[in-house]
């Protein structure tokens, strides 16, 4: 029935619209608050708003689940399918409370939020890979230059998929610290990725009808979270939203067969990668507030917003207005390349 997305689309929405204020007030409460960096008295803002992005994808996604088993003729997925997307469901859930855990160390004063550490990061969230590897998600038919179709067999799930997991949270996860940046830059890439899954395939192949599903469903619950994240930031996403998109992108392009699309999509994810690398990955990518513009605390770039911040010239909004084009940019090459 073909009005059963759109109804988990628009419930996902509501569900993120109807917490989110509620998050905002229960963060604050319990002290769940750190600096917004970026602003001239450095206000304290609640984090870890992918929380309730999650709770929106997760009443989507079952909602959608539960109408296609009990509603009459409503399911069209096979058993494999149903596999694959409560695989991918779990495997965000898991790497979602990661952020979450990483959220929740904070610094005394609330300056900013301490995290897990480094060797930390990678190893928890591999084991979010786990539900998509003992499910074999994903085809391991791989295209490679010159030889042409090679099927790798036990390489994809048992390295390729982990790869794929653990660095596409950790890579999401480095660019981020201005209002409205993480969840502006997600909205596009998840956006771009849900739409070429259908029109490159019919609708009810497998695979691609779980991206499409997926993608679908987060992008709403983005979309309703950006209008309490954007500048001026009433909550700040954390780390539990940029591992929750991170995960996302892995399983959309796991799911799909769209793992090129997906990596071109993530350029500058990839660059960003780089650039902290640069920098030992101990640089902050946001800057400090003078004169209502935002400059940067070293003369080195060491993260893309400092392309930008090293002039004083540009303001938060105008930031992450810029970077949102800029993943646009890369997201649009999917459809050419």
């Amino acid at each position: 029935m073909r009005f059963i997305l759109p109804v988990c689309i628009v419930i996902s929405f509501l569900v993120v619209a109807y917490m989110t204020p509620w998050s905002i007030r229960y963060l604050k409460r319990i002290g769940l608050v750190v600096k917004d960096q970026n602003k001239k008295d450095k206000n304290l803002v609640p984090i870890s708003g992918g929380m309730t992005v999650l709770s929106g994808f997760f009443i989507g996604m079952m909602l959608y689940i539960f109408l296609q088993t009990f509603l009459p003729d409503g399911y069209t997925l096979n058993i494999k399918a149903l596999i694959y997307l409560l695989s991918a469901l779990i495997s965000i859930i898991m790497i979602t409370f990661v952020g979450f855990i990483d959220d929740l160390m904070i610094k005394q004063n609330h300056e900013v939020s301490i995290g897990l550490k480094q060797w930390q990061k990678p190893l928890l969230t591999l084991t979010a890979a786990i539900p998509l590897i003992v499910v074999n998600a994903g085809v391991s038919i791989l295209v490679v230059p010159f030889f042409g179709k090679m099927d790798i067999g036990l390489i994809y799930p048992l390295l390729l998929i982990p790869i794929g997991v653990v660095g596409a949270a950790n890579m999401v996860n480095m660019l981020a610290g201005f209002n409205g940046l993480e969840t502006g830059m997600g909205m596009v890439y998840i956006g771009m990725l849900t739409l070429y899954a259908y029109v490159h395939g019919d609708f009810f192949v497998l695979g691609r009808t779980m991206v499409v599903v997926m993608g679908a469903i987060i992008f709403a619950a983005l979309l309703a979270f950006y209008l309490f994240n954007k500048d001026p930031a009433k909550i700040l996403p954390g780390d539990s939203l940029t591992y929750l998109l991170g995960g996302t992108l892995a399983s959309m392009a796991i799911i799909g067969n769209i793992e090129k699309a997906a990596l071109i999509a993530s350029t500058p994810f990839l660059i960003e990668f780089v650039l902290k690398f640069r920098g030992n990955f101990n640089k902050r990518s946001y800057g400090y507030y003078e004169k209502g513009k935002i400059k940067s605390y070293y003369k080195k770039i060491y993260s893309l917003p400092h392309l930008l911040t090293r002039t004083g010239k540009f303001t938060e909004k105008q930031i992450v207005h810029i970077f949102i084009l800029v993943e646009l940019f890369f997201s649009s090459l999917i459809w050419v390349v």
